[in-house]
């Protein structure tokens, strides 16, 4: 707005150039008030549909009361006083700037365009304003904020819980898988149950054709002899009788090779076969057993083979607590042996899929067990309801701002003959309710998959499938925290450095993958037979990565070959060479990044954050402002639109697109400042 002199002049009531003491200035707020109680302005907002364009009776207008009181305080212009009327003009006094100006807004039209002008002024500054003001402002409850506080607290509580039972359960299964690896597997042994870097044993694998029997009638009898084992294992027949296992075993359909003349038949196509092994074998033996069913087995054609059979037990849970009811399963053992690279080691490995099964179990503990399942599951529809609800009041939200956006657009076309900057426009996409109503989709489906799990009704294992739902879920909502530490200086810092790196850091970071992309490729091509690191180009990546952060580097030059002379040279230049390169500058001037973002914002801090043309029209406002009661009236005029009124300011947002004659036969008839006035 511009501004207006003050000068040292006399006026209206003063006598012989004597000084009259020019009255304050009222604030705006001070003046909205004093217009509250004008006999012309009511305060039915009942005809009001939020677009600002349905005003059919005249207000007072709120800047002429201030524009008056100033004009009041301001004297005449050298000259222009009168003699005989009791009004004498000041003497030629050097100090005297005063000056006479009209009225910004002279008619009632641009009166009530003025008063259009500073609603939607208020109905900004209110949208903008965080949940402390907004209850200072016109008490108003923090619905989201509380909604969120309570997610935070019952998401956690859920989590902790879901996370002790599936550390129990993946912990329960694992151990099975080796003990079921002790008693079926021959020759396995304990040290291959301790995964540690380097590999302390080689791959666990056969090499002779007798060992591939053997294996198998390993099996056979250590299934026949389960109910010697330690673990409660049964049969999963009604009587615990043991059923037959299944061996079945892919071939290529025609494969033998003369290697003693480099001749070879060989027909691509794989074909499967699968033969029971019922108790007897054990007594008969497994490979007199397939030569009289006809299932000689031809190495040379073996691709793979697996021999399968089930098991079922029974729970406790020790450390499920005493209200933890015991679960049942079902485990589907299946013994893989691997051929297809035919290299002469064919590699042996055994998998237990567990399935969870309804127990039936003492009517007394159960009924004391429902009480923990009827506790589980009422903390999982509370976070069912509560990540609901929050959904419900973030998508209000941005749906309300999108109508404000509309709102907004609309008044900056039809009163300052312009669009809206892009900036301006993206105020009101709020991406902190976004990532809400992502983290509450998440959760949703984490929680009824929870449900399901917990109520045995999903008889498909889906711990891990769940465990992904709920911990990203979990994790938005903790970083959902941030939105809220925003509103504190201290804090906000970290969010705007983050906000203004991003964009240098992403073409940093593109330049920057393209050199690591280069080195990778390279270092898995040359080093890859050689080096244990560098054998597949994930591995490859994550050494790469490794040696960035500055993580075993003795290891990976101590393991490099030695096979060749230049190899080992290529080696040393290739690996002082990225670490130098990226330790040394790439690193440096990522950070170097981050911190000139960081110098950026302390300057913002200082001198003032840039003002986009929307921001300069909402203005600043203070405590006095907000706590002064200016705020109370209903300023959510969307609100109470109509289906129909929506959809035509969807329209009006995004197609009513006015031509440059009319924009600017708006800008020059509205009687509206212009907005590069208001941002002066």
């Amino acid at each position: 707005m511009q501004n207006y002199g003050h000068g040292d002049g006399a006026a209206g009531g003063g006598v012989n150039g004597t000084a009259v003491p020019s009255p304050a200035v009222k604030r705006r707020t001070d003046s909205y008030e004093a217009a509250q109680h004008h006999p012309k302005y009511t305060d039915d907002d009942d005809d009001d549909d939020g677009v600002l364009d349905g005003v059919e009776e005249e207000y007072v207008n709120t800047r002429i009361l201030r524009r008056q009181a100033q004009l009041q305080s301001t004297p005449l212009a050298p000259g222009a006083g009168t003699v005989g009327g009791g009004v004498v003009a000041a003497t030629g006094s050097s100090s005297v700037q005063g000056y006479v100006e009209q009225p910004e807004f002279p008619n009632p039209t641009a009166s009530a365009a003025s008063h259009i002008e500073e609603r939607m002024r208020r109905k900004l500054q209110f949208y903008f304003m965080n949940p402390i003001e907004k209850w200072q402002a016109r008490r108003k409850f923090p619905y989201k904020f509380v909604v969120q506080i309570v997610k935070i607290f019952l998401v956690t509580v859920q989590l902790c819980l879901f996370a002790h039972a599936r550390y129990n359960h993946i912990n329960y299964t694992g151990d099975n898988r080796f003990a079921f690896s002790h008693l079926f597997l021959r020759g396995w042994d304990s040290s291959r149950e301790v995964e540690s870097y380097p590999p302390a044993v080689g791959p666990f694998a056969l090499y002779m054709k007798e060992e591939f029997y053997d294996t198998v009638q390993y099996a056979v009898d250590g299934y026949g002899n389960v109910s010697r084992s330690i673990g409660p294992y049964d049969y999963p027949t009604p009587n615990n009788t043991m059923p037959p296992l299944k061996l079945c075993m892919q071939n290529y359909r025609e494969g033998t090779i003369f290697g003693y003349n480099e001749s070879y038949i060989f027909d691509p196509h794989i074909d499967e076969v699968c033969e029971s092994l019922p108790p007897n074998v054990s007594s008969i033996g497994v490979e007199r057993y397939l030569n009289d069913r006809g299932r000689e087995v031809n190495f040379a054609s073996l691709v793979s083979a697996a021999l399968t059979f089930q098991i079922k037990t029974v729970n406790f849970k020790a450390n499920g607590g005493p209200l933890s009811a015991p679960d049942c399963f079902r485990f589907d053992i299946s013994i893989l042996f691997n051929n297809r690279d035919h290299d002469g080691q064919m590699l042996l490995s055994l998998d237990a899929e567990a399935t969870r099964l309804k127990c039936h179990g003492a009517t007394d503990f159960i009924s004391e067990a429902n009480f923990d399942s009827l506790l589980r599951s009422i903390l999982n529809i509370f976070v069912l309801l509560t990540c609901a609800l929050s959904f419900a009041l973030c998508t209000r939200a941005l749906w309300r701002a999108y109508l404000l956006r509309c709102t907004t657009v609309s008044f900056f076309r039809q009163h300052f003959g312009k669009d809206l900057s892009f900036d301006g426009r993206l105020e009101f996409v709020n991406f902190w309710y976004i990532m809400i109503i992502f983290n509450d989709v998440l959760l949703i489906i984490g929680s009824a998959l929870k449900e399901q799990i917990e109520g045995r009704y999903m008889v498909v294992d889906q711990w891990d499938t769940c465990s992904l739902f709920l911990g990203i879920g979990n994790l938005l909502v903790w970083f959902g925290v941030l939105r809220y530490l925003g509103f504190f200086k201290t804090y906000n810092v970290v969010i705007l450095v983050l906000k203004k790196a991003a964009p240098k850091i992403l073409r940093f970071l593109i330049a920057a993958l393209l050199i690591y992309a280069g080195f990778a490729f390279c270092g898995w091509l040359i080093l890859g037979p050689y080096h244990m690191k560098f054998r597949s180009l994930a591995t490859t990546s994550e050494c790469l990565f490794s040696l960035i952060n500055g993580d075993d580097m003795f290891a990976t030059f101590a393991t490099l070959s030695t096979k060749a002379t230049w190899l080992w040279w290529f080696c040393q230049i290739y690996l002082y060479s990225f670490i130098a390169l990226y330790i040394y500058v790439v690193l440096s001037l990522f950070i170097a990044v981050i911190m000139d973002a960081y110098d950026t914002i302390k300057k913002y801090y200082k001198e003032g954050f840039p003002v986009s043309d929307l921001k300069a029209f909402v203005g600043t406002r203070t405590a006095e402002d907000i706590s002064s009661g200016v705020f109370m009236s209903d300023l959510d005029d969307f609100d109470q639109t109509s289906f129909l009124d929506v959809m035509r300011s969807i329209c009006c947002c995004h197609c009513c697109r006015p031509t440059r004659q009319d924009i600017n036969h708006q800008g020059n008839n509205s009687g509206y400042t212009s907005l590069s006035s208001i941002m002066k």
